[in-house]
């Protein structure tokens, strides 16, 4: 990006951390992702060859090491200590917009890829018992092929599939992207979400112990004042009075 023209630390560290997707990038380089497609993976809408672009910038900066794997396996990336020092700063700007923006979710920024490679890696593997769990997630309000999604639970491992597995499932989840997203900020609990329509069939066992092994989001604790209040609609009064149109003027009415 273009230089702001200032010695100001906080001006030479925008240069950097100001880019487009950069914050996003090192988001999933400090959740544990160093591979370029389990990268990309956390930033869907991203395309290939920026993402690419993004990561030279940040090696060249001195915030990510790029390195060789053995011959064949495709090149990994790690932050460095400058790169690691910035954890809190990314972390504190999930935390103001926990706290200060997420009241909602808006439709344009629902991604059930996105959804489901968050929960996928937070998914309390250590809970998960010895015998293969599958659970089915119908996504009611999404249309196409992202709509119907397989969570395995095998061996102390978890993993997402967008094509049936093949194996029996367990339990099916019926619920809307936007419920679901709402849930795993925090927005809403495991109970209103299934007050809210959300549906459970197969195994009651499964049923009961799922959210234990789903949780929630990392910020979803994250504790947020009263939701501020939305501005008062115009009143229906007078002309001029309220409604938002200005009141006549009297010396531009016709003489009769």
């Amino acid at each position: 990006m273009k230089g702001y023209g200032q010695f100001c630390p906080v001006a030479k560290t925008s240069e950097i951390l100001a880019e487009r997707w950069t914050p996003l990038v090192l988001r999933e380089l400090l959740s544990g992702q160093h591979r370029f497609n389990d990268i990309r993976r956390g930033v869907p809408l991203m395309s290939r060859s920026l993402l690419a672009k993004r990561l030279r910038e940040l090696e060249r900066a001195g915030v990510v090491e790029k390195r060789l794997a053995a011959a064949r396996e495709a090149p990994k990336y790690f932050l460095t200590p400058a790169g690691e020092e910035l954890r809190p700063v990314i972390e504190g700007m999930g935390v103001w917009g926990q706290r200060w923006l997420l009241f909602d979710v808006a439709e344009k920024d629902l991604d059930p890829s996105l959804l489901m490679w968050d929960i996928r890696r937070h998914v309390a593997v250590e809970r998960l018992p010895e015998q293969r769990v599958v659970v089915r997630f119908d996504l009611d309000d999404v249309v196409g092929s992202m709509r119907r999604w397989w969570l395995v639970l095998d061996l102390r491992e978890a993993d997402f599939c967008l094509t049936d597995p093949g194996f029996d499932v367990d339990l099916r989840v019926g619920v809307s992207l936007r419920a679901l997203t709402r849930y795993w900020l925090g927005q809403i609990d495991w109970r209103q979400l299934l007050a809210g329509g959300a549906t459970l069939e197969g195994s009651r066992w499964v049923a009961r112990t799922l959210p234990q092994w789903l949780g929630q989001g990392d910020l979803a604790g994250v504790p947020r004042p009263p939701r501020p209040p939305l501005p008062a609609p115009p009143t229906q009064g007078a002309a001029g009075v309220g409604s938002g149109a200005p009141a006549p003027d009297p010396a531009a009415q016709p003489r009769r």
